[in-house]
């Protein structure tokens, strides 16, 4: 990249076919043997305010900045523009955004948090850096191009612990090394968890988030929790290290949200030392490329849970859904598919009581990342608003437009705001105390999460026009956000059945003599 020095009166000079350079951001390009290849055709870069000009305006009207990051658009570039600095701010990994509403409160200058100490300031850094410099980029080639997560991306984030740190607080973190050593295994809580969560969120690809081992994080709970050591001792470790994955997989074609409903079966066997288990699993995030499946099925006593291993008799295939293969989501087939009996998870029969349980995690886990993705949304109408002009006016001189960046803006905060009371509850309460107090608060959050965002979507749209429908450009993540925000809705319980549930359990506990 050439630093030599051009005045905007010789730029001027070269506007003509063959002969064609224009000045973006205080960078001189030479456009002469790109023309033809422009993706928006010649005439576009002969209009007399960009032939020769300084085409910044006319430049970010059009492109994001990421553009000129490209190495076959950098190679463009063959100097600057004298007595010019550049003006545009550039991303750099690791670095907070100044866009106002663009990050949380506690991380925004001048303001302040009761709940976040000088340690999760220090992780939420080291956290990003590393979301923005190994997954970002990935997940944006994997997201479009329907493969898995790399298994040397896997093996970066084992080596800091980052998988064992995605199932929260716990016994199951003593005497690992957190983030290189960063966070003491037992200082660890649900605020680390809410920041990681969120910052992964960042990447903005949401079948490949998916697909970053969100079976893992569902999965793997009741094999730690309700396990013999023996099977602990033998499956955490290798899933904590990234050499073999887990789903959990329960939702069946025939029952989503009704988990008594499942028809999967699971029998022992003559000998007693095997479950033999028939049925099917529907939309299983992780699915395709796990190893491991943490099956409800019916048994005898009742719902159980069984930790099946890939192998006869277990066959899973690809769902197409609105988002990206990259998720591993899979419809499994299980005939005659064995497992020991010591595979077991908890007692037979009270499968029911630990998954609902797990549910209290996975939900508030995707509240973490709603609450981050609506910020994100934010972040992008309020630049698309602020460069767009329409009338001969910036988009955001409107109205109506500030008056869904005002909507916007408040679903984001209420719904952050809300979450961290409730992690702030998590953090001081047991596990069974959680259970018994915040499953219906927890799912009253996710609902009202899921059903803020499909708004936030709905208003991004409107501002973005018909980029906001294009899955490149300028509206890429707007399009992509719009896309798959059903998603959050339905996985981990539908809003509907968990408006109902949060109100069937305050009212169990509605006091006998309360009267008007």
């Amino acid at each position: 990249m050439s630093t030599k020095e051009y005045t905007l009166d010789e730029v001027a000079k070269h506007n003509k076919p063959g002969d064609f350079w224009v000045a973006i951001d205080a960078r001189v390009y030479d456009l002469s043997r790109f023309m033809n290849m422009h993706p928006g055709g010649v005439s576009v870069l002969l209009d007399p305010e960009v032939a020769g000009q300084d085409a910044t305006e006319a430049f970010y009207s059009l492109h994001r900045a990421e553009v000129l990051d490209r190495p076959q658009y950098k190679r463009l570039q063959i100097g600057v523009v004298g007595g010019q600095k550049s003006v545009i701010a550039g991303h750099v990994p690791g670095q907070l955004s100044q866009v106002p509403y663009a990050e949380p409160s506690w991380l925004t200058s001048g303001y302040h948090s009761p709940y976040y100490s000088e340690n999760h300031r220090q992780f939420q850094k080291a956290v990003r850096k590393f979301v923005d410099e190994e997954i970002y980029p990935e997940a944006q080639i994997k997201e479009e191009d329907g493969t898995r997560v790399s298994q040397e991306l896997v093996d970066k984030m084992a080596a800091l612990n980052i998988n064992a740190m995605r199932l929260g607080p716990g016994k199951h973190l003593k005497g690992l090394t957190l983030m290189n050593g960063l966070v003491k295994p037992e200082e660890f809580d649900y605020f680390h968890e809410l920041i990681l969560t969120q910052e992964i969120t960042r990447c903005g690809a949401r079948g490949y988030g998916d697909g970053l081992l969100s079976g893992m994080v569902i999965g793997l709970p009741p094999v730690l929790n309700f396990g013999s050591d023996e099977l602990k001792a033998r499956i955490v470790p290798e899933v904590f290290q990234g050499k073999k994955f887990i789903s959990l997989a329960i939702s069946e074609a025939h029952a989503g949200s009704d988990v008594m409903g499942l028809q999967t079966t699971a029998v022992k066997s003559e000998d007693g030392k095997d479950w033999i288990i028939n049925g099917t699993k529907k939309w299983i995030t992780n699915g395709v490329f796990s190893d491991y499946f943490t099956v409800g099925c019916k048994t005898e006593d009742g719902f159980t849970v069984i930790l099946v291993e890939r192998g006869p008799g277990v066959e899973t295939k690809s769902i197409k859904t609105s988002y990206s293969p990259s998720a591993g989501t899979a419809y499994i087939t299980f005939d005659n598919a064995r497992a020991p009996v010591g595979n077991t998870l908890g007692e037979e029969g009270g499968g029911i009581f630990f998954v609902r349980g797990n549910f209290n995690h996975e939900r508030w886990v995707m509240c973490c990342g709603s609450a981050r993705s609506q910020r994100s949304v934010v972040e992008e109408c309020l630049k698309w608003s602020a460069q767009r002009k329409a009338f001969g006016k910036p988009l955001n001189s409107l109205a109506v437009i500030r008056s869904k960046l005002a909507e916007m803006m408040t679903r984001s905060e209420t719904t952050q705001n809300w979450l961290e009371n409730i992690t702030y509850q998590m953090n001081n309460m047991s596990y069974k105390q959680q259970a018994g107090k915040l499953a219906g608060p927890i799912g009253l959050l996710k609902a009202h999460c899921t059903s803020s965002a499909q708004e936030t979507a709905k208003d991004a749209v409107q501002i973005f026009g018909g980029r906001g429908i294009t899955r490149t450009g300028m509206g890429r993540y707007i399009e992509h956000y719009h896309r798959t925000i059903a998603f959050d809705a339905l996985l981990g319980g539908a809003e509907d059945v968990l408006r109902d549930l949060a109100v069937r359990q305050a009212l169990r506990v509605m006091p006998k003599n309360a009267r008007l």
